[in-house]
């Protein structure tokens, strides 16, 4: 009896507001979601800076990993029903797959897998962390392991988890427009997975889901432009970055900062990848990480002595973020020129210092690659197109090409200083 209602209350329900009621699968599943692992991601922005420019773009990636594993469920019903043969173990293995998928991502994401964690990306540490999951459950992630590293003799399952049409995008694409309230993002993701099949071991879709994946990589460039490469989102996280780069470089000269323990123990050492291999303290540490350990460290470090680290930290606060400026081709030399020297002698600072000040990048938008990995369609006639060849819309080669933008970055208060 005690057996039954401990199954039972595994039986969960979740309320999305995306897609509403989500049933958890599987009493494995409800046990992962439970782990610290997934629920650390309760605490992770999906979107790290961009709810200074949409104030209801909160959402994390726990809730993007629900939906992700809500879709996949959607997606295996419509396969088996056209005739293709998934185990439940596979149906569990690909659900937990893209379930963990995003499992790596630390603290606003890219700011600090640029800066804190060095020579290692978020999907590396996916890998590792699933590979400790693995053990602490006795190997019953093995398969979900194969699929997500391209290893399960079924190539399908993988491309659902990771590629350019897989339920990753779906769901973000679906939930950072809704919370976004950017409407251009909205995708048909009910009837995309309508029109999946698989031939030939390969995901494709059915000729007449032709529009709605045109609606889908159109969308994708639009939510690149309008949200994730917005100018005031590339400020934030511009300056967030400046700001960690600040704290290690103090920190690599032996000042002490303000820092949680799991945070103090990124920025006070370099961690490589080997060592996050050979250290299994080093995973540990980084699996305590969340948004909060590095914004409350930004609130105590604008008191700090040090001016650039004090400035940066107060003008994230306080909304006051950089100037960026979007160009097709390379900003004037003369003008970051003049720009560094008003922050030279604004700021009394010296001539290496201005880099935080003052800076320029580039930023990428590419919505689809031809090629490996690319969107098949199948026709009528049982051939197989890429989307460009199967479509009439002229615009998708246009989406093929990646547009490189240059970016200037710099204090506003320099633009209005003599």
């Amino acid at each position: 009896m005690c057996l039954n209602s401990r199954i039972l209350n595994k039986k969960k329900i979740i309320n999305d507001p995306v897609y509403g009621f989500i049933t958890i699968p599987s009493e494995l599943i409800f046990d992962l979601i439970q782990h610290p692992y997934v629920q650390r991601m309760r605490y992770i922005k999906q979107l790290g800076m961009t709810h200074l420019v949409y104030p209801g773009a909160l959402h994390t990636r726990f809730h993007h990993a629900i939906g992700a594993m809500h879709l996949m469920g959607m997606a295996i019903e419509t396969l088996r029903s056209k005739g293709h043969t998934i185990s439940y173990q596979e149906e569990e293995a690909v659900t937990i797959a893209i379930l963990l998928h995003d499992i790596g991502h630390g603290p606003f994401s890219h700011a600090l897998e640029h800066t804190i964690v060095e020579g290692i990306s978020h999907e590396q540490i996916s890998k590792l962390l699933m590979d400790n999951l693995n053990r602490q459950f006795d190997g019953k992630l093995e398969m979900a392991l194969d699929i997500f590293n391209k290893r399960y003799p079924k190539k399908f399952l993988h491309q659902l988890v990771s590629g350019q049409l897989d339920i990753d995008r779906m769901d973000y694409l679906n939930r950072d427009s809704f919370f976004t309230g950017v409407s251009e993002g909205v995708i048909s993701f009910d009837r995309i997975i309508k029109m999946i099949d698989v031939n030939d071991d390969q995901l494709v879709v059915e000729e007449k889901g032709i529009y709605s994946i045109e609606n889908f990589l159109i969308s994708r460039r639009l939510m690149y432009w309008q949200v994730y490469l917005h100018k005031t989102v590339i400020a934030a996280e511009q300056m967030l970055v400046k700001i960690l780069e600040r704290a290690k470089e103090l920190s690599s000269t032996g000042k002490e900062l303000f820092a949680t323990p799991c945070f103090a123990h990124f920025l006070n050492n370099s961690i490589s990848y080997e060592d996050f291999r050979r250290n299994p303290d080093h995973l540990e540490m980084f699996s305590k990480l969340d948004d909060n350990d590095i914004f409350t460290s930004i609130k105590v470090w604008a008191g700090d002595d040090d001016l650039i680290l004090s400035t940066l930290c107060q003008h994230l606060i306080d909304r006051n973020l950089y100037q960026v400026e979007i160009t097709n081709d390379p900003p004037s030399l003369n003008k970051i020129n003049d720009l560094a020297d008003k922050a030279t002698d604004e700021f009394e600072i010296n001539e290496d210092d201005t880099s935080y000040f003052v800076f320029t990048d580039t930023i990428r938008n590419d919505a689809y690659h031809i090629g490996s990995g690319s969107i098949q369609i199948l026709m009528k006639d049982g051939t197989i197109q890429d989307i460009t060849v199967a479509s009439d819309n002229s615009n998708l080669e246009a989406l093929a090409q990646t547009v490189k933008k240059y970016i200037l970055c710099y204090l506003k208060e320099l633009k209005f200083s003599n």
